[in-house]
């Protein structure tokens, strides 16, 4: 089970270097070109499938059932409304400078009239929720993403994404509060950085049971999930054009205008959410 969201705190910038430094030295046979750090990724894969089963799974249980829904929303909700001050920066460096002031007005309407993020206002003023990170910025401005790389206690990932954790790090205000702050304030940080990694793992309880019986290769799963997801997220859902496997169309437009016709006549449509996998949500 993977996990994309961030516990960010000395020891795990400290797990992302080390992670990064042993990922090229751990294969004892030829690795796949497409894939060389697949021992590393395997046994990173398994060591957060074991935390996921006897530590994150039960906590998460746990916190269901006593958490009344309206809570455990306000909750998803608050956490949110924080991550959208990155999103606004990430915005800006990616020079959406008309998103960045919706995200931007986003979160002042939801920290004033949502109760710090606890009520969603802003989304019922068609003001939706957009996920943009560091890694995302990086990708925009030409950084390669470089191989395929499992993160302890963290999931999927490659260099490029991993330097984007530290980069959201440092625009997340939890991170300054953490270090600048009382040794009561940093526990009660602490606190909240478990409480945001419980209620995201509870938020996947529905999704687990189709991943975990519909992937005939788990590894291969995610990782073919995570890439897409992140090339999507980057490209902002613009196909590229080089790609071969999305240019012939001939059987998708078809299917595509007659689900399309069905759609418009029920009065019902379909969405694309850019979203990462998020059992490493391969937030």
């Amino acid at each position: 089970m993977t996990l994309q969201k961030p516990i960010v705190n000395k020891l795990l910038l400290n797990c992302l270097i080390f992670s990064i430094t042993l990922a090229g030295c751990t294969a004892t046979t030829p690795p796949p070109a497409s894939d060389p750090w697949t021992e590393w990724n395997h046994g990173a894969q398994n060591f957060n499938d074991h935390v996921d089963k006897y530590v994150l799974k039960p906590v998460a249980k746990g916190y269901q059932f006593i958490t009344p829904k309206f809570l455990n929303d306000g909750i998803t909700n608050i956490f949110s409304n924080v991550n959208d001050i990155g999103v606004t920066f990430n915005d800006i460096f990616q020079m959406k400078f008309s998103q960045g002031g919706q995200d931007a007005t986003r979160f002042l309407i939801n920290t004033t009239a949502g109760v710090g993020g606890f009520m969603d206002i802003a989304n019922k003023l068609d003001l939706p929720k957009h996920k943009e990170d560091f890694g995302q910025t990086l990708g925009y401005w030409g950084v390669p993403s470089g191989n395929y790389l499992v993160l302890p206690f963290w999931g999927p990932s490659s260099p490029r994404d991993t330097l984007g954790l530290i980069g959201d790090a440092f625009l997340n205000p939890v991170t300054y509060v953490s270090i600048f702050g009382s040794s009561a304030v940093t526990a009660i940080t602490a606190g909240t950085k478990a409480l945001d990694v419980v209620d995201h793992r509870d938020e996947l309880m529905t999704n687990e049971k189709i991943l975990s019986e519909g992937a005939v290769d788990r590894y291969d799963f995610f990782k073919n999930s995570y890439q897409q997801n992140r090339e999507y997220l980057i490209k902002d859902g613009k196909q590229d054009d080089n790609d071969p496997d999305l240019n012939d169309e001939s059987s998708y437009d078809s299917d595509h205008k007659s689900t399309g016709s069905a759609n418009s006549k029920s009065g019902s449509g379909t969405g694309v959410s850019g979203h990462s996998l998020k059992l490493s949500t391969p937030e």
